[in-house]
């Protein structure tokens, strides 16, 4: 028989912010790099969207970019230790909903799979937490003494993430009629499609916009919103945005 999968993105569905924020604040704190790239290029595009005059995308491609760069030349050692802490840290800072969905597909015997845009070394961490079956994130490369060339394979878009869903069926014989997928940017959009059980967990607007113009996903998508200790399930054919 085929099995059934679960593929969940990581930041802002199962992780309540970013992992990648993280990771760069931490790296300043252990002065692998200079702190001055978060304040003056990094800081401001967050505060625009902390304050909700900014969108989250804009916020999350400039820090990659800064990431991309602030790493480039560093030992891959470094960031392995500094993802370990980040997740030994922050890891239990996820939504209540997207925890209990994890345990119940494991406790069915499904393929828990997580696909994400953040660094690889951050994904691996908090799969290997969360006890999922194999993981999918951003490959920063490195050179051959192993330090971050300033390289990399991006898992953040929709394209990248449909490809890692055909190499992930093919590898565990995945029935994805009958599987689910968990995501929140337009990011996940494929993903989300692509499965007989999509859940889009606090969505963009963006992503709630290209849902909201595809009858195809309108018809099977569950529109999840946690706020506080309340977990909301939403009829997308009763939303409009604002």
């Amino acid at each position: 028989m085929k099995k059934i999968a679960a593929f969940f993105d990581i930041d802002g569905t199962i992780y309540r912010e970013g992992l990648i924020t993280e990771v760069f604040k931490k790296i300043i704190k252990y002065e692998l790099v200079e702190g001055n790239k978060w304040y003056k290029e990094v800081r401001p595009s967050f505060i625009q969207w902390d304050k909700r005059q900014g969108d989250y995308d804009t916020y999350l491609l400039k820090m990659v970019d800064i990431y991309t760069e602030a790493i480039k030349g560093i030992n891959q050692y470094h960031i392995d230790y500094v993802a370990k802490k980040v997740i030994e840290q922050k890891g239990d800072r996820v939504y209540t909903f997207s925890r209990e969905r994890i345990k119940w597909h494991k406790d069915n015997g499904h393929v828990v799979i997580a696909i994400s845009g953040s660094p690889m070394e951050l994904v691996r961490e908090m799969s290997l937490k969360y006890n999922m079956d194999d993981y999918r994130g951003t490959i920063y490369q490195i050179d051959g003494n192993n330090l971050y060339s300033g390289d990399i394979i991006p898992m953040w878009d929709s394209e990248s993430k449909k490809k890692a869903i055909a190499e992930l069926t093919k590898k565990y014989d995945i029935d994805l009629e009958n599987s689910y997928a968990y995501g929140d940017t337009a990011g996940d959009f494929n993903m989300l499609k692509l499965v007989g059980n999509p859940y889009a967990i606090n969505p963009t607007k963006e992503l709630l916009s290209q849902i909201m113009d595809s009858e195809e996903i309108k018809k099977k998508i569950n529109v999840i919103v946690e706020r506080k200790d309340v977990t909301y399930k939403l009829d997308v054919n009763c939303l409009s945005l604002i």
